[in-house]
């Protein structure tokens, strides 16, 4: 459990800022100097009281982050920090990395400095954080050579977390071939270009995100090659999150792309997102039948209906969560491919509900349509267009006695409760 409590009030209480471990604290307070001129003071005898904090997060988007910073560093040095995350708008400057830089012990470090300054890549710290660093967040990496990455992250042995933001698209593979305990990859895709293939073999990724842009609808030119390269071994995703957007009209995804993912990591994979990419229902339906572990997709479709949706997912015998942004296309039916058929089962699901799909004009995703998936499938949270609802089992409120004359299985009703986007 979490609280937010300003920091001061701890400052008279030392049995009490024995039991904070976590703290955030933001530059912004330095504008309340003018009414409270030693504010900076106040925070810095509180925080030397929480002998126990563990992990501290610095937020400053101000002019002034190093001289801001620098107090609050000197107290947190003398603590047993095992997590620390700094996000400025300004580089914090050389005298906050130079301390920075004598820290040991860390297992979760984020670095966020959106502007100004040379990008921070852990030169000359990676050293001492080698024995302890298993998560890592570096948000600003664009300018930096590749041959200066991987000679940081050949010192992080023991990351299984990576989020990196503006490395070299091409280095991205040789990079994490220094990180044999990698599970989990954030990163971007910025473009083809030139690297050494590495020697030696990628990590077994669990999770894999990527957030790219293209001018056009088929996506960044090798993109599909250079995130198939990245998971080379069989069965290992969980989870596989896109973030693509193009300047004019929605990224498709290809086919050929989701074969080779659903052959290689079908039987493990969970969650499938590509926010608002492109997928046909006979892709969604092809990934339903080979995913048999797949718990959550999100996606954009074309439907003329609800009831071709629900046909695409019956095979989708163990999802929970449905997401799609569906561009409804004039009446007429979306019919799978043959080899599919035996995944469909009854045809006549969901028939009763074709009907609200009328012709000129967009199909409102209701309450009904939601219940009506959820009662046949595992769904219980579904969003399609700029509706979403849950769903949940739930014992009906009434008496006593009512409930001893229905019985335990009547007084037990399902719950849809919708929320709009719009």
């Amino acid at each position: 459990m979490s609280f937010t409590i300003p920091l001061q009030l701890f400052s008279n209480d030392q049995e009490l800022a024995q039991y904070v471990w976590h703290v955030t604290e933001t530059g912004a307070v330095q504008n309340l100097r003018q009414v409270i001129p030693q504010i900076t003071e106040d925070i810095v005898a509180a925080l030397r009281l929480c002998t126990n904090l563990t992990s501290a997060t610095w937020v400053d988007d101000t002019l002034t982050p190093e001289p801001n910073f620098l107090p609050i560093l000197d107290v947190l040095m003398t603590l047993p920090l095992r997590e620390l995350t700094i996000r400025t708008q300004y580089d914090p400057g050389e005298r906050v990395w130079a301390k920075l830089n004598t820290i040991q012990g860390i297992h979760r470090l984020s670095v966020w400095s959106l502007e100004w300054g040379p990008p921070r890549v852990l030169q000359g710290w990676a050293d001492l954080l080698s024995s302890s660093l298993t998560h890592l967040e570096l948000g600003r990496c664009a300018g930096v050579p590749a041959t200066i990455l991987i000679s940081v992250f050949m010192k992080l042995p023991l990351l299984q977390e990576l989020c990196l933001k503006g490395a070299p698209s091409a280095a991205i593979p040789a990079i994490i071939a220094c990180l044999p305990n990698l599970i989990a990859l954030d990163t971007e895709y910025l473009g083809s270009g030139n690297y050494r293939t590495p020697p030696t073999p990628l990590p077994r990724l669990q999770r894999l995100t990527v957030q790219t842009g293209s001018v056009d609808i088929d996506g960044p030119q090798k993109l599909w090659t250079w995130m198939r390269i990245l998971l080379p071994h069989q069965q290992t995703l969980k989870s596989f999150t896109l973030n693509a957007f193009a300047v004019h009209g929605q990224i498709t995804i290809p086919r050929p792309f989701i074969v080779n993912l659903t052959g290689r990591h079908g039987k493990s994979l969970q969650y499938f997102a590509v926010g608002v990419a492109q997928l046909t229902l006979e892709t969604v339906s092809y990934m339903c039948s080979t995913c048999p572990q797949l718990a959550s997709l999100e996606c954009s479709v074309a439907s003329p209906d609800v009831d071709s949706i629900a046909k695409a997912i019956e095979a989708g015998h163990n999802l929970r969560t449905l997401m799609l942004h569906v561009s409804w296309i004039p009446d007429g039916s979306v019919d799978l491919p043959p080899q599919f058929e035996k995944y469909l089962g009854p045809q006549a699901m969901y028939a009763e509900l074709s009907h609200l799909a009328s012709e000129g004009r967009a199909i409102r995703f209701t309450e009904e349509h939601a219940r009506a998936l959820m009662l046949q499938t595992r769904l219980r949270s579904i969003g399609i267009g700029d509706q979403s609802y849950t769903g949940r089992w739930a014992r009906r409120e009434c008496s006593a006695k009512v409930t001893q004359d229905v019985g335990q299985e009547e007084n037990v009703v399902f719950l849809v409760v919708g929320d709009s986007f719009a």
